[in-house]
């Protein structure tokens, strides 16, 4: 039996790309954040220009399961939260200062 598929507007395209951006934010490790947003970026820079509704269809419907999993391991994520990197800036972790000092309260490495 086959089935009627209607066709994505591109303001649910739109929205969903947005959705997957704000989601691969809430990662609490930088580089699985930095990852996911690059991969959405590229996902979708890559077929910008594709105009087959079915392919359309089909690639909507694999980026809704990839937000749904992308908002379960980032509320996973969030459970095991590290010190923030350098690369990340600003102050983190066990930090304490006022003007952007970085003062550790214990050292970082074997104890």
């Amino acid at each position: 039996m086959a089935t009627i598929q209607r066709s994505v507007s591109p303001q649910e395209v739109l929205s969903l790309y947005r959705q997957l951006l704000r989601t691969s934010g809430q990662f609490a490790a930088y580089n699985f954040r930095e990852y996911f947003r690059r991969r959405t970026r590229d996902a979708f820079r890559e077929h910008r220009t594709d105009t087959d509704a079915e392919a359309i269809n089909g690639l909507v419907g694999k980026a809704r399961k990839e937000l749904q999993v992308l908002k379960r391991q980032s509320v996973i994520s969030q459970f095991y939260q590290m010190d923030r990197l350098v690369v990340e800036g600003g102050k983190s972790g066990k930090q304490k200062g006022g003007r952007g000092d970085i003062v550790r309260e214990s050292e970082t490495g074997w104890n």
